[in-house]
């Protein structure tokens, strides 16, 4: 697989993340580099982590990884979406929001964006290809385009408020459902 080809499918894997850290961006209220970069660290580390897994359990577990990841995606996407949402239009204005910066949020945020990573890892390993580089070039890609999301969410949010929010719950949902539907009808 030629370098330009890796560099493509870092990108394809880094859109999730890029959708999510605007949505981040959105809630986060003074936004410090701090922040952005903490985000970008969770995202860019896991998407580089994720493929390296997937390699590792290789043709072992492929079917079960594919018959699943797809639904493990759209459930916490959904999910973080839907109370999104439900915040900016019910929430008690009193009330926390979920604090994007959390650890368990980051987890579960990092986590759900990358685990079509991991799937593409699997299929490194069965085209027996060397894992350093697209691992390296994925956390990069993803890194990079996390933390410009979260300034883009933030310059938004800023202008938007709460309309941002719920379309970024929107957005979480619509990326769920788009893993979802891509296996099920082009799988």
């Amino acid at each position: 697989m030629q370098l330009i080809e890796i560099f493509i499918i870092a990108l394809g894997l880094a859109m999730d993340a890029f959708a999510v850290s605007v949505s981040s961006g959105v809630i986060i209220h003074k936004l410090h580099i701090r922040h952005a970069m903490r985000v970008a660290a969770f995202f860019g580390g896991f998407q580089a982590l994720m493929p390296y897994i997937g390699w590792q359990i290789g043709r072992l577990a492929s079917d079960y990884v594919r018959a699943y990841d797809h639904w493990v995606a759209f459930i916490i996407l959904a999910a973080i979406g839907g109370k999104m949402i439900y915040e900016a239009k019910w929430g008690d204005e009193e009330k926390e929001r979920p604090d994007p910066l959390s650890l368990k949020v980051l987890l579960i945020l990092a986590i759900a964006t990358s685990i079509d990573a991991l799937a593409v890892g699997v299929t490194f390993s069965c085209l027996n290809m060397a894992i350093v580089m697209p691992v390296i070039i994925i956390g990069i890609v993803t890194f990079i385009t996390s933390l410009a999301g979260v300034y883009i969410g933030d310059f938004f949010g800023n202008i938007f408020g709460d309309k941002l929010e719920i379309f970024g719950g929107l957005i979480l949902i619509g990326i769920g459902a788009k893993i979802l539907l891509e296996h099920l009808f082009f799988a």
